[in-house]
C-alpha cells in the first residue's frame, strides 16, 4: 500500500552545506518532519557536488517520513560556472559580465534537458540563451 503524500516542497540548497536554519527549518518544520534528519540526508547525498546549488523536491508523507528527488543545478548556476563569473549583471542590457560559446550553451542545454519542458535541443538552447541574456552574459560563436 502506497504512503499518502502530505506535501511536496522544492528547495534550492548549496550541495553538502544544508543547515537547520532558514530556509530549511522554517519551510519543513511546519510539515512535522525531523529537520536534522533531512539535513543529514541532503548533505550525505550531495557531498560530491559541494559548491553547486542542487534543487531538491522533498515529498513529505502523512506518517512524517520523507523522500528526496534531486534535480540538476539551475541554468543560471551552470552559466555562471561556464562564464567564470560570481554573479549576473544588475543591468544586463548595458553591462555585460561574461561570455559563453554556443558549444557551452549546447552543453548546458543537454545537461538541463530532463528538467526543461521541451524535447528539442534547439528550443532548450534558446531557453539557456534567454537566461544568459537576462544575466548579462554574451553568447559568442
Amino acid at each position: 500500500m502506497a504512503k499518502k503524500v502530505r506535501a511536496i516542497v522544492r528547495l534550492n540548497l548549496a550541495a553538502g552545506k544544508a543547515a537547520a536554519g532558514p530556509p530549511v527549518g522554517p519551510t519543513l518544520a511546519p510539515h512535522g518532519i525531523n529537520v536534522m534528519e533531512f539535513v543529514r540526508a541532503y548533505n550525505e547525498a550531495t557531498k560530491e557536488m559541494i559548491g553547486t546549488v542542487i534543487p531538491v523536491d522533498v515529498t513529505i508523507y502523512t506518517d512524517r517520513s520523507f523522500s528526496l528527488t534531486f534535480r540538476r543545478p539551475p541554468v543560471s548556476e551552470l552559466l555562471k560556472k561556464a562564464a567564470g563569473v560570481e554573479k549576473g549583471s544588475g543591468s544586463p542590457k548595458t553591462n555585460k559580465v561574461g561570455k559563453v560559446s554556443k558549444a557551452q550553451v549546447r552543453e548546458i542545454a543537454l545537461t538541463k534537458m530532463p528538467d526543461l519542458n521541451t524535447e528539442d535541443i534547439e528550443a532548450a538552447m534558446r531557453i539557456v540563451e534567454g537566461v544568459a541574456r537576462s544575466m548579462g552574459i554574451e553568447i559568442v560563436q
